[in-house]
């Protein structure tokens, strides 16, 4: 026997069949849809970063510092302008009043001089605010922030002391996206306004840009610029280090969605395995003929490999195209976490590793059913009811099981490209897999032992249904579960960030923070708090200070610290602890001594290699101060109150130029929004925060991650119910037999239809309970251990999406088995099932 008589024989047979083995490719199709799209928007991703990495930065060299460059700098500057054309830009935080409607909004101020950006544009509405703003000296609003407060062109915004006309909407700007929207919109002022804005004051955490467009090759610039760079703290960025620093964020974006859409393969492969040994347990009479025949085992085997191969093809293929339509939605799905405009483009690369990642998992996957086909010999068919035959320990099922997990992991890799990492993923695979399993194989022994006679026939008929041979309760609780297992996770970690949030608005913490309030300004805010029948929960003095030397070394071999030494740090100084700070080594007293003991925070000094006992000398305004570490606190940065890496004792600071935060309670969003516009209006250079705009922001924010998460989870979802679809079709034939039997014995139409009923309830309340508790335990890892937050859900939509999993399994159940009840009791008789 020939291999093209294989290939004929495999396509005669497959022809009564076609139909289910059709529907199980369906959850191979939506798998490698899944990641033909995603490897096609990552090709798509890398050709748009490399056209567009010019537009993202704006120019063809940025310089940055946290401060004002010295004289070198200045110089260093200065030459570059010789032989560039130069833009200057000053960016930091501050509140933003619209003076027409009296909102408040905590933004970016942009304050820019020069033709910047010298690649891409200032999209603006109307189309020539952009040109005209500095010389108008106007603003430009970010559109999300107009929509947001209701502004118009034309209207006038207030930031600081000064007033300026908004000249247009800024719908786009280099480096823009809807995430930086979100966390911190932007307005744009000219810089020569900056000085009447009143805001360039101690304690402005201001960052100061200068961007290059050069004739020269930037890099090589760069490169023989380094040392007076580090000379002169300026922070060198170029085209290539922007096109190198967005490909590697989004290429780490790409693996991650392609690890979500692998996971969707994974439980359609799982189907298909499912489907395959039902399938070869109803063909076994068939192969025991071709035995009789002369067919030997290994032709056999290949007769069927040759199915499942062509299932792999056929809906890799059919994935493929649908990929290609998916790929023309990611960019509209993703354009919030994008800052550039994504053209796409058919991918021959992402199509072919689609195909042949299909045929792979389909032949590695289908491996294990297929096993069986070599205990099938010619006595079959002298024995037609002898389902199965001795359980014997076969060697090569472990050498499957190897060959499905070393898949697994080397996809997972390739994804990665991380061992740690990798290692992490596929444990916690086969931990969430092996769990789903135990669960229901635990489920089904515990429903056989608790059935009682007592029980009504349809209710102990359902249950029986569950544990009964050839049922699919466990590839679909394992392929539903965790569907639903991946969509609450979603759920529960959105809910458990905001709830850490909300916890910060008991009466116990303040929920306003008032900050770069100057001394002078001090007495006069507190009298305007006060006025407002707000109290004042804490005043904190804030101290800008630099790293001069550790322990004698002013110039540390360690990264971290040299780091450090770059920065400016701010400080306090106090007598107490908060009840936010723990003592973990030393001893804190906060008093000053001859040499002060300081306090640092015990992660942030292990990270730059810092301990007990070290000489730290820092530079307070030109003022050296010698200090020692006196004491390591563990500080909970969650919490809704001021915190801070170093802790000065009284008596070494006071003299200082500094400036305070003021933290206040507010009973309400509406008083809060009251208390906002009267302290901007009085104080304009005083920025407010407050706990009403931090849950606001956060909510957007996680909605925005959410629903792109979502879109890709929703694969999986698809591909649990084209399982749950084929697995109900697969059985239909011997539902058919069971209905007839159960007629033949007097059962009505009534009865067969709820033992139906309530066994697909009971197998989609049993999925969607197992997938929630899954996702309960995760949840609560990563809260506890991750995030280090307190583990706080609300249980609506959990137990929402558990009825819609009940009713999705139970309606699909029984519109697939509407055939069953129209089947005459004559057909079992006639052995026609």
């Amino acid at each position: 026997m020939s291999l093209p008589w294989i290939f004929r024989m495999a396509y005669r047979d497959s022809r009564r069949n076609r139909s289910r083995l059709l529907l199980f490719m369906g959850s191979i199709t939506a798998g490698i849809a899944a990641l033909v799209a995603i490897y096609s928007f990552g090709y798509d991703l890398q050709r748009n970063v490399d056209d567009q990495a010019a537009s993202l930065i704006g120019a063809d060299l940025q310089l940055a510092t946290n401060h004002k460059p010295g004289k070198a700098g200045q110089e260093f500057l200065d030459s570059l302008q010789k032989t560039a054309n130069r833009s200057e830009e000053e960016q930091f935080g501050s509140m933003a009043l619209f003076t027409r409607t009296g909102d408040t909004r905590f933004t970016q101020i942009r304050a820019l001089h020069g033709a910047y950006p010298y690649y891409g544009d200032l999209e603006t509405t109307p189309a020539g605010a952009a040109p005209k703003f500095q010389t108008d000296h106007a603003a430009l609003v970010e559109k999300s922030l107009m929509i947001q407060y209701h502004a118009h062109v034309g209207d006038s915004v207030q930031v600081g002391n000064r007033r300026f006309r908004i000249a247009g909407s800024l719908d786009n700007y280099p480096g823009g996206n809807g995430f930086s929207a979100t966390m911190a919109p932007v307005v744009m002022i000219p810089l020569d306004d900056m000085a009447s804005t009143g805001l360039e004051q101690v304690g402005s955490r201001t960052r100061y840009l200068y961007y290059f467009q050069l004739h020269t090759d930037a890099d090589a610039l760069v490169k023989a610029s380094q040392p007076t760079l580090e000379q002169t703290g300026l922070d060198a960025t170029t085209i290539s280090d922007k096109k190198e620093s967005t490909g590697r964020i989004f290429a780490d974006l790409s693996r991650f969605m392609s690890l979500v859409a692998f996971l969707a393969l994974l439980l359609g492969c799982i189907g298909v395995a499912s489907a395959i040994q039902i399938y070869i347990r109803e063909k076994t009479a068939t192969i025991a003929v071709m035995r009789c025949l002369g067919v030997t085992i290994r032709q056999s085997f290949q007769v069927y490999l040759i199915q499942v191969a062509g299932i792999g093809l056929l809906g890799a293929m059919l994935g493929a195209l649908a990929g290609i339509g998916i790929q023309q939605l990611l960019p509209r799905v993703l354009k919030d976490v994008l800052p550039l405009t994504i053209h796409t483009a058919l991918s021959w690369a992402a199509i072919g590793q689609g195909l042949a990642l299909g045929l792979v998992m389909a032949l590695v996957f289908g491996l294990l059913p297929l096993l069986s086909i070599r205990r099938i010999t010619p006595l079959y068919t002298l024995r037609s009811s002898y389902e199965s035959g001795p359980r014997v320990r076969d060697p090569w099922r472990w050498l499957v099981y190897g060959l499905v997990l070393l898949f697994v992991a080397g996809f997972t890799f390739i994804q990665l490209r991380e061992l740690g990492p990798t290692l992490s993923f596929t444990v916690g695979l086969i931990v969430a897999f092996g769990l789903l399993t135990l669960v229901a194989r635990l489920l089904m022994t515990v429903l056989k032992r608790v059935t009682r006679t007592s029980w009504s026939f349809a209710v102990r008929q359902g249950f029986a249904n569950l544990y009964r041979p050839n049922n699919q309760t466990l590839i679909l609780v394992v392929s539903i579960g965790l569907s639903t297992a991946l969509v609450c996770s979603l759920l529960f970690i959105q809910q458990v960030i905001v709830h850490q949030l909300v916890l910060s608005s008991s009466k116990s913490q303040a929920n306003m923070i008032l900050f770069d309030i100057q001394a002078r300004q001090q007495a006069s805010l507190d009298s305007l708090i006060r006025a407002q029948g707000l109290p004042i929960v804490e005043k904190v003095p804030i101290v800008t200070v630099r790293f001069t030397s550790v322990n004698g070394d002013a110039y540390p071999d360690n990264p971290h610290l040299q780091h450090a030494f770059g920065e400016e740090l701010r400080v306090t100084y106090r007598d107490h602890l908060t009840n936010t700070e723990t003592v973990t080594a030393g001893r804190w007293t906060g008093q000053a001594a001859a040499v002060p003991a300081v306090s640092f925070d015990d992660r942030w000094a292990k990270n730059l290699g810092l301990q007990l006992g070290d000489t730290v000398v820092f530079n307070v305004q030109g003022a050296p101060v010698k200090c020692i570490i006196g004491s390591l606190r563990k500080v909970e940065w969650n919490r809704m109150q001021t915190n801070f890496r170093v802790v000065f004792p009284t008596g070494v600071l006071e003299q200082a130029p500094q400036f305070h935060v003021v933290l206040t309670r507010t009973p309400s969003a509406a008083v809060a929004a009251r208390a906002r516009e009267a302290i901007v209006r009085r104080f304009p250079t005083v920025s407010v925060i407050d706990l009403s705009l931090i849950l606001s922001v956060l909510d957007e924010l996680l909605d925005k991650i959410n629903y792109v998460i979502s879109f890709m989870a929703a694969f999986s979802m698809v591909t649990g119910l084209i399982v749950l679809i084929a697995s109900v079709r697969n059985s239909k034939y011997q539902r058919i037999q069971e209905s007839v039997l159960l007629r033949t014995l007097g059962a009505g139409r009534r009865l067969v239809f709820s033992i139906n009923a309530l066994e697909y309830f009971f197998l989609g309340l049993l999925s969607g309970l197992t997938g929630i508790l899954l996702a309960l335990a995760a949840s609560w890892l990563q809260a506890r251990f991750l995030f280090k937050l307190t583990f706080a859900i609300g249980y609506w939509q959990p137990l929402a999406l558990l009825g819609l999993v009940c009713l999705l399994t139970m309606g699909i159940g029984l519109f697939n088995s509407r055939g069953v009840l129209n089947r005459s009791t004559l057909e079992v008789l006639r052995n026609e099932v």
